[in-house]
């Protein structure tokens, strides 16, 4: 039996694009005094969560609905869903090293073993002219650094500081500028931006 439905009988989800702040935690609640996601100047509709996670040192593109069903289809599908993160390191990093890590490197996993990544999409980069410099974590004038873009379908064990610790290179800042079609673009820190339901499906390949 087929059930139909008029369009004003569906629920009506609502999907935000959120550029998370450096320090802040990916969650609307917590038992620690941290920075919450609910705690920004904004009314989020009730049922609003975040899909995926960033780590609280990292920055970036978070994705935030009221619909439950995004995160089965976006991380558990059959199809993978690529993922782009804006890479500061410190030293210049060369060719050859960028190669190593798009061939696949092996990183730690938690149990101890090793895990060898898929090979990727990793290119050398400047520095985007809308990614603002951390006040609080200046570089001393004579340490130079590097910027690398990392396009990756997995997701393990914080696996890009992994990745580029495993080449002897420090993480510096990590931030995601996008997931499939859908960009961080000019959002600044602590900016959301509300899309909608076709936005949102049709961007990210769902």
């Amino acid at each position: 039996m087929y059930h139909f439905y008029l369009m004003n009988d569906m629920p009506e989800h609502r999907y935000f694009l959120f550029h998370k702040p450096i320090n802040m935690v990916s969650q609307f609640v917590s038992s620690h005094n941290v920075p919450l996601i609910g705690d920004i100047d904004f009314e989020f509709p009730e049922g609003t969560h975040a899909i995926g996670r960033l780590d609280k040192n990292s920055e970036g593109l978070l994705l935030l609905t009221t619909n439950s069903k995004v995160t089965r289809l976006l991380f558990h599908g059959e199809q993978p869903h690529k993922r782009k993160y804006l890479v500061q390191v410190i030293n210049t990093i060369s060719q050859e090293t960028v190669a190593k890590l798009a061939a696949g490197i092996a990183i730690s996993a938690p149990d101890a073993s090793k895990y060898m990544t898929q090979p990727c999409e990793v290119e050398i980069v400047e520095k985007p002219d809308n990614i603002q410099t951390l006040s609080d974590k200046p570089l001393h004038k004579n340490v130079t650094n590097s910027w690398i873009t990392i396009t990756l379908t997995e997701g393990k064990f914080h696996q890009v500081r992994k990745m580029v610790a495993a080449v002897q290179h420090k993480c510096l800042r990590l931030i995601r500028i996008s997931i499939e079609e859908v960009e961080l673009g000019q959002l600044m820190p602590g900016e959301i931006k509300e899309v909608s339901h076709e936005y949102f499906f049709q961007k990210l390949k769902l």
